[in-house]
């Protein structure tokens, strides 16, 4: 009888050639932004290079987040997969577990339901993707006023993404725009001469799924601020590498009150992150494999 190939072989040898579109997943989190993850996927519907699937992975809002997902998925015919559980608090490494365990791509790209991509956005993952290492890239912020104008339109076209247009509409002008209008050669010299350290970005990142699950996942004791940067943390100290392109995947972030922030999550949060720096820590046993999938 023919053994069939170990599963370990199998993905070894997905992890060495490139990336196909159709085994990346795409995974959003969102809480209660129905308007902004519109832009966000309508943004991910018109990409270039069209990945297997999206998911969203939502921290408990209400019906109109689902409204928003049905209508875009109708609209622009694409795979969006709702992953959802109740509203118990920021929960947002739990339901992103949730995602990864549900997700069916083989690399996984991570941004948030309040960010929109560039067209380029996962051509520029896919084109950058190396086995043993994740990518990092950064975002451009708009004010309140200028994320509630920027309109469907504005981002199929493109115009969203030019700084003539940003500027004309009040965009305030700095260095970091430079993102907006560099491709190809001056992206990559950018992405080598800046001197931002490169670091897992919930809002810009990607990985190999298989890493990810190496490492646990996302620690679930985490709320907000720095529970991306410490899943990073513990992929560099399990070897995998990060690599900046901050120049060349871009997207704009659209602004918004954050009334889940509070110091006693933050201080609880760094204390984490210094113990799995302490520890040169590359697992957490309070991760993905403790967290149960729901149905889409």
């Amino acid at each position: 009888m023919e053994h069939s190939e170990p599963q370990e072989a199998r993905l070894t040898a997905v992890r060495t050639s490139l990336v196909k579109p159709d085994s990346i997943s795409i995974i959003l989190s969102t809480y209660n932004a129905p308007e902004w993850l519109e832009k966000s996927l309508w943004g991910f519907a018109i990409q270039t290079t069209r990945p297997l699937e999206i998911l969203v992975a939502d921290d408990g809002s209400d019906h109109h987040t689902r409204d928003v997902i049905d209508s875009v998925r109708s609209r622009k015919n694409i795979n969006v997969k709702h992953v959802w559980h109740q509203d118990e608090g920021f929960r947002k490494c739990v339901i992103l577990n949730r995602a990864i365990a549900q997700s069916s791509g083989e690399y996984l790209i991570f941004s948030d339901g309040d960010c929109v991509p560039r067209a380029d956005f996962v051509s520029q993952h896919l084109q950058h993707a190396k086995v043993g290492h994740f990518l990092s890239g950064g975002y451009n912020k708009l004010s309140l006023e200028l994320s509630q104008q920027i309109q469907l339109d504005d981002i199929e076209s493109g115009r969203a993404f030019r700084t003539d247009w940003l500027r004309a509409n009040g965009y305030r002008f700095s260095s970091r725009a430079i993102r907006l209008h560099t491709h190809g050669l001056v992206a990559q010299a950018f992405n080598h001469l800046t001197t931002t350290h490169p670091t897992w970005n919930g809002h810009n990142a990607s990985g190999w799924k298989s890493d990810l699950v190496k490492v646990n996942g996302f620690d679930e004791r985490m709320r907000y601020g720095g529970e991306d940067c410490e899943l990073g943390e513990r992929l560099v100290h399990a070897g995998i590498r990060p690599i900046q392109i901050r120049f060349s995947a871009v997207c704009l972030h659209l602004d918004h009150e954050r009334g889940y922030v509070n110091d006693a999550d933050l201080h609880r949060n760094e204390k984490i992150r210094k113990e799995t720096r302490a520890n040169r820590a590359t697992t957490t046993r309070y991760g993905l494999s403790q967290s149960a999938p729901l149905a889409a």
